[in-house]
């Protein structure tokens, strides 16, 4: 991307900027009045066309004046973000009071981001990858079975009855608990390997069928794919942005944010980010999910200390107020960070 020099960067600067409060084009008698320039109409009419050859704004219509392109909304949010007062100082003080499960928490989350901000939010609940198991515990039921109880990384519980065909005994039960947390305890699926099955099973004696089926219900319960859940709020604020209102474009738009299935390759786009909490901005094409090449999307990352990772993000319109919305998720998913690891 090329450079820009001070001048050039202020006229873009100013361009976005009206056209972000307007949604209208801009025009150089509109940006000579703007109090950081001291520049002619004609002067800035020169740069605004230097700005356009150069693919950093548009000119929709003849005679009309310039709007951004994607190329010079990439170099606002790149280059000119600048910090700005904490939009959500009380969310966390909120949340902590009038919430407990997280699940509550993401739903008012969504909401309160969606009517802060005036556009639509997602929330991803978080998942784990390579789960370890964290407790294991076998109890009676009756005298033909047992409940296998596996706690894994989240403490997500997964439960699971194992025929066993007589009773087994307080001390069977106890020897078989100790033998499968001593050696299971923090392991992921891809550790348990055929050398320690087979250890296992040899050291479980006649309990070693037994060992064989908890060890596949454990292979189950921190193996399998949870279904992700995201949660939505303030798809109808997309309506209220002209460049959104293509009956078309608007029928799809919805339906993305409402069933949520496209919403899915967005979250593991920016999980699997390096920079865990780097603030990712997808604008226009930039983004995988076809109905949203008409909008801008900002996300960012939250983490639990058991190793969940969720995904927090803003969709709008491309003239969206980036400063507003990255420092909006800056903040919000640091207090997430805390406010679940002091929970969990």
């Amino acid at each position: 991307m090329e450079m820009l020099d001070e001048r050039k960067t202020k006229i873009l600067k100013a361009i976005i900027r009206n056209y972000l409060e307007t949604g209208e084009p801009v025009g150089s008698r509109t940006i000579s009045k703007d109090s950081d320039l001291n520049l002619s109409s004609a002067t800035i009419r020169n740069e605004m066309a230097d700005l356009e050859e150069m693919g950093y704004i548009l000119q929709p219509h003849t005679s009309a004046g310039r709007i951004p392109s994607d190329k010079g909304y990439r170099f606002y949010v790149d280059h000119l973000i600048e910090e700005k007062d904490n939009e959500v100082t009380q969310m966390k003080e909120f949340m902590i009071e009038h919430t407990e499960k997280v699940e509550q928490v993401l739903k008012q989350v969504a909401k309160v981001l969606a009517t802060n901000t005036n556009y639509a939010a997602m929330i991803s609940a978080p998942s784990y990858q390579k789960s370890r198991v964290k407790f294991i515990q076998l109890s009676q039921v009756d005298d033909e079975q047992i409940l296998a109880v596996i706690v894994r990384e989240g403490n997500i519980v997964k439960n699971k009855i194992i025929s066993v065909g007589e009773p087994l005994g307080n001390e069977r039960l106890l020897k078989l608990n100790i033998l499968l947390n001593s050696n299971l305890n923090g392991l992921s699926i891809d550790q348990i390997n055929l050398g320690m099955i087979s250890l296992l099973k040899e050291q479980a004696g006649i309990d070693s069928g037994i060992v064989s089926d908890v060890l596949d219900a454990v292979a189950e319960a921190i193996g399998e794919d949870e279904d992700l859940q995201i949660y939505t709020s303030g798809a109808t604020n997309m309506l209220k942005y002209p460049e959104l209102s293509n009956p078309e474009h608007t029928t799809a738009l919805l339906d993305t944010l409402v069933e949520k299935k496209q919403l899915v390759k967005l979250v593991d786009d920016t999980v699997n980010q390096e920079e865990k909490h780097g603030i990712q901005v997808y604008i226009g094409n930039e983004t995988q999910v076809q109905s949203l090449r008409d909008c801008s999307i900002v996300t960012a990352t939250y983490e639990l200390k058991e190793g969940g990772t969720g995904t927090v993000g803003i969709i709008g319109p491309k003239r969206m107020d980036y400063r507003k919305v990255v420092n909006t998720l800056r903040n919000l998913t640091d207090d997430l960070d805390e406010i679940f690891n002091n929970k969990s």
